[in-house]
Parts: structure tokens; C-alpha cells; sequence
């Protein structure tokens, strides 16, 4: 069920809120930022996002074709969130560092399945052959 929820980076410079739906699934990612980051991702619109505080403690880190902002807390590193426009995922998009929401119970984090892709090879729809690392 979708309610919403509150997060931010580490040091609070940065707070957002979204509407998402952990029980419709998560995602892990062993493309190279994902991986190195441990970035936990739950997808919402544009429209379901609303960053409250910190846009000008934004840093973007952009690469490879730019459809991707990996935006992060220029104070504290963080990334807890990322935006961008990927046709192929239904466009425009926001993807929620789960890790970062302020109020999410354990057992719902628990509970949140886990969808793992292949972003490495650009195989973003399969299963890598090992996920235990992300």
C-alpha cells in the first residue's frame, strides 16, 4: 500500500518525501554506481516526490549517456535520491534511497522484496548470476 514517507541525507541539509509502495518491491542494481554505492532503490514519479529542503546542498554527478542525475548532500556525501529520464523504465522517474527514509519501520524494510538487475551488461530486466555482494 502506498503511503508517504519522509527521508534525508546524514547531516538533514537535505529532506524529501514520496509517496511509495515498499510491498510492490525494491531494487538492487549491479551497474557501476550502484554497486559501488549500495544504492537501495524504490522508483516513484516526479509528480509523487517533493524534495522540502536542500536543493542548494545538491551535487549532480552525471556519466556514461546522462539519463541518470546521481544527485548527492555536498556536506555529508550522501545520496538519497536520484532523478532522472530512461524511456525503457516508463520515462522520468525518481529513485529513493530506501536507506534514507527517517520513517520506516524494521519490519518494513524487512518486508520490502528485493528486485535485483543487470545493469552492468545492460540487461536491466534479468537477474545477475550472483547478488549476495549488492
Amino acid at each position: 500500500m502506498s503511503r508517504i514517507y519522509h527521508g534525508s541525507c546524514h547531516c538533514g541539509a537535505v529532506r524529501y518525501e514520496a509517496e511509495l509502495d515498499l510491498a510492490a518491491g525494491t531494487g538492487r542494481c549491479n551497474c557501476s554506481i550502484c554497486r559501488k554505492l549500495r544504492f537501495w532503490g524504490a522508483m516513484t514519479k516526479p509528480e509523487s516526490f517533493r524534495l522540502l529542503s536542500g536543493e542548494d546542498a545538491l551535487t549532480d554527478y552525471q556519466f556514461n549517456t546522462k539519463s541518470a542525475h546521481n544527485v548527492f548532500c555536498r556536506h555529508c556525501g550522501v545520496h538519497a535520491f536520484h532523478r532522472g529520464y530512461v524511456e525503457e523504465i516508463g520515462g522520468a522517474y525518481v529513485s529513493i534511497n530506501v536507506a534514507c527514509l527517517d520513517d520506516v519501520s524494521d519490519e518494513e524494510w524487512a518486508a520490502a522484496p528485493v528486485h535485483y538487475a543487470d545493469g552492468r551488461d545492460n540487461n536491466w530486466r534479468e537477474t545477475p548470476a550472483v547478488t549476495s555482494y549488492l
